[in-house]
């Protein structure tokens, strides 16, 4: 399939990105070169800065990859960041009510008591792109992913998923373990609570998108209705190569 991430998550397609944790444009530039779909900035979890969220950004965009960032919190500011300095997309941490949903997709696109404009920003092309233009290949574009990483979103599912202008719903199964206490990311009030969300999704025509630590069971939850998979990050690359390579060469 072709187009933009949004319109590849609308039409079913699976897609694999993986995080970037290290603030570099040098890296984003290299798995730029891979077969990704897509890249995620990991500014929740990682020093991502203003300065380097532009860079990372830029890079990508030079390699013609689309790149979400995952910023610190939905504070209005962190996603005006994202989207100004040209991301195609944001991921939101602990969206845990329907309310809380409205809000995320309200700032993350123009309109009454929406994201705010600047025709000098890279997303505008810096000044080149007519007001018009930008307001239309915005709301064409950009991607809101919700992170649903509470017991309490669990129990919101369904009234999160029906909220309009959300393209997916991204499961953070390690912060579910750890808030219900579970000793296992296997756990069954765990595995219940992901396949809550598949099923939500599937009701109301959301993507699910979900962090696997075996690439294995992605099988499973492609037939639960997955089709987004942000798996590994440019540091589990760089571990699993240098030990490739020190098992290869002293074997």
């Amino acid at each position: 399939m072709s187009g933009n991430l949004k319109q590849r998550l609308a039409a079913g397609e699976m897609l694999v990105g993986t995080f970037v944790k290290t603030p570099s444009p040098i890296v984003v530039e290299v798995l730029g070169l891979s077969a990704l779909d897509c890249l995620c900035l990991d500014a929740e979890h990682a020093p991502f800065d203003r300065p380097a969220i532009d860079a990372c950004i830029m890079a990508a965009r030079a390699a013609g990859m689309d790149v979400l960032v995952r910023v610190p919190s939905a504070a209005p500011e962190h996603i005006l960041n994202a989207l100004d300095c040209g991301a195609t997309g944001v991921v939101i941490p602990h969206v845990r009510s329907a309310e809380e949903a409205c809000t995320a997709v309200r700032l993350s696109h123009y309109g009454a008591g929406g994201r705010g404009y600047a025709g000098s920003a890279r997303a505008a092309a810096y000044t080149t792109k007519p007001m018009a233009a930008h307001l239309a290949d915005s709301a064409a574009r950009t991607t809101v992913v919700l992170q649903i990483e509470d017991p309490e979103a669990i129990d919101a599912i369904e009234e999160i998923a029906a909220v309009e202008g959300v393209d997916a719903l991204f499961v953070g199964r390690v912060d579910l373990t750890v808030a219900y206490g579970a000793a296992s990311q296997d756990d069954p009030q765990v595995i219940a609570a992901v396949e809550k969300v598949c099923a939500a999704g599937r009701r109301h025509g959301r993507r699910t998108g979900m962090f696997l630590a075996r690439l294995d069971d992605v099988p499973t939850w492609i037939d639960k209705g997955a089709t987004l998979f942000l798996l590994g990050s440019d540091h589990s690359f760089m571990l699993a190569g240098a030990a490739a390579l020190v098992a290869q060469v002293k074997r």
